[in-house]
């Protein structure tokens, strides 16, 4: 039986955390994100244009993107029109293309060239919110400064009872903030990306498929079917 939808003592909630941590290791072993990218400006690119679309989708575009543009340099001289055409499936192409434009230009003139590794000077770059900042420094430089709150993570915490302001739930900050509280720091990458995978294949926007769940005995949303 799934567990009770009753109020939980925060010491409670991280013994749940850490039961549902482990199912997903089981389920998923060494997930990783699903953005294709072979350096720290690859993934921060991909992420920024990730927003509104789908991994997917990002990339089929990065292969010929990355391949035209090799450095934060050539973004940053990149004429607009063409860096736009580039991406021009992802959505919102034009304000994506001004984003990564002005980042890499930001990065060439304060960073030397290189995708800076603290979440101060990230969230600084043009189009880089907490959580692309988290998803780069998480994936990339391997520092759990916070947790990535995407569309999945916010849906599946709130189901999961892992968030428990409702009237909250569409709150990427404090849904990382309650998360931040109950699971463990080590795990704070790992558990965005598995999360994120779970959504996608299981828990999904349109149907919670329970009766496949991992996470069922410990989901206080779960209904078998």
């Amino acid at each position: 039986m799934a567990v009770s939808k009753t109020d939980e003592s925060l010491a409670e909630r991280k013994r749940r955390t850490r039961r549902i941590l482990s199912s997903l290791r089981k389920t998923y072993g060494d997930v990783d994100c699903a953005l294709h990218h072979s350096n720290a400006l690859e993934l921060l690119i991909a992420t920024i244009l990730s927003a509104q679309s789908t991994d997917v989708n990002v990339n089929k575009v990065t292969p010929d993107l990355f391949r035209t543009y090799r450095s934060a340099a050539d973004f940053a001289v990149a004429d607009r029109e063409a860096l736009e055409q580039a991406v021009h499936s992802t959505g919102f192409f034009r304000q994506k293309a001004k984003s990564i434009q002005g980042a890499c230009r930001l990065i060439e003139e304060q960073h030397a060239g290189e995708v800076p590794a603290r979440m101060d000077q990230l969230v600084e770059l043009p189009g880089v919110a907490r959580k692309t900042a988290n998803v780069v420094l998480g994936t990339w430089y391997g520092r759990n400064e916070g947790i990535v709150v995407d569309t999945h993570v916010g849906r599946l915490s709130e189901r999961l009872g892992l968030t428990w302001s409702s009237k909250d739930a569409k709150d990427a900050v404090k849904i990382e903030s309650d998360l931040m509280q109950v699971v463990p720091k080590a795990s704070w990458t790992y558990f965005s990306h598995a999360l994120i995978h779970h959504g996608r294949q299981v828990c999904t926007a349109r149907k919670a498929r329970c009766s496949e769940c991992s996470l069922l005995r410990n989901c206080p949303s779960a209904k078998l079917e």
